[in-house]
């Protein structure tokens, strides 16, 4: 899947290839297959990120007018914190990476293996709100196998971080090219997004599809089969 890699942004953000953050709107742009982080990004720990958060998620609050010293509301700014940090943004943080186990393919299973269906929640960087989808993974063994839960973990560790459904296509893809060390290998995503249904434009009844087909799933027999599989 080709992804435009967009340069010239300005330090202060308002210009992305001569183009405002208000020329670009609501359209869904990823800048590159890694998420975008800063060089310190893990510099302070977890506990001090959900402190910081809870102040600034307060201050938020308070410019909004609400009462913090609510018995509903005082508690937000660290529950807050804590969803950011131990959460929805947890992909974010390398550590929480899965562990992934291979094994000998001892069954010689050659055909293709696909886990369909698996739900994700993730949350759009553009508006922060959630993507809502299901993820059909597949892969051809090249001699090694891995867990089937394994396959659910990778999908929710890059699901839960601000995303691109493009981006998080393609980077659970290239994740399991790495650990089977195969190119036969697809990914398709079927998600909802909240910044379009819930705002905006408000349609509540589009859904995005975006895929990968690599190795011998980039041919129209296998893509075939696929779809049969996920359509059952």
């Amino acid at each position: 899947m080709k992804t435009e890699i967009l340069k010239n942004t300005s330090k202060n953000g308002q210009k992305l290839n001569g183009f405002s953050a208000e020329d670009i709107g609501d359209d869904h742009i990823s800048t590159g297959l890694e998420t975008p982080m800063k060089p310190d990004a893990f510099k302070m720990t977890d506990s001090d990120k959900k402190e910081r958060i809870a102040i600034l998620f307060e201050e938020i609050m308070d410019v909004m007018g609400l009462d913090l010293t609510d018995d509903s509301l005082k508690g937000t700014p660290q529950r807050v914190a804590k969803m950011y940090i131990d959460e929805i943004f947890s992909g974010l943080n390398p550590e929480n990476k899965p562990k992934v186990a291979l094994f000998e393919n001892k069954y010689q299973y050659n055909q293709m293996l696909v886990e369909k269906n698996i739900t994700f929640y993730s949350n759009c960087e553009h508006h922060f709100v959630p993507i809502i989808g299901k993820a059909h993974v597949a892969y051809i063994s090249s001699g090694k196998v891995i867990g089937l839960s394994k396959l659910n973990r990778i999908v929710q560790y890059f699901a839960k971080r601000p995303q691109v459904q493009e981006r998080l296509t393609n980077q659970i893809a290239n994740e399991l090219k790495a650990i089977l060390e195969t190119e036969d290998v697809a990914v398709i995503i079927d998600a909802k997004h909240l910044c379009v249904s819930s705002r905006g434009i408000k349609d509540d009844t589009s859904t995005t599809v975006t895929a990968y087909y690599g190795g011998q799933f980039n041919t129209n027999s296998k893509i075939t089969e696929l779809q049969n599989y996920i359509n059952q």
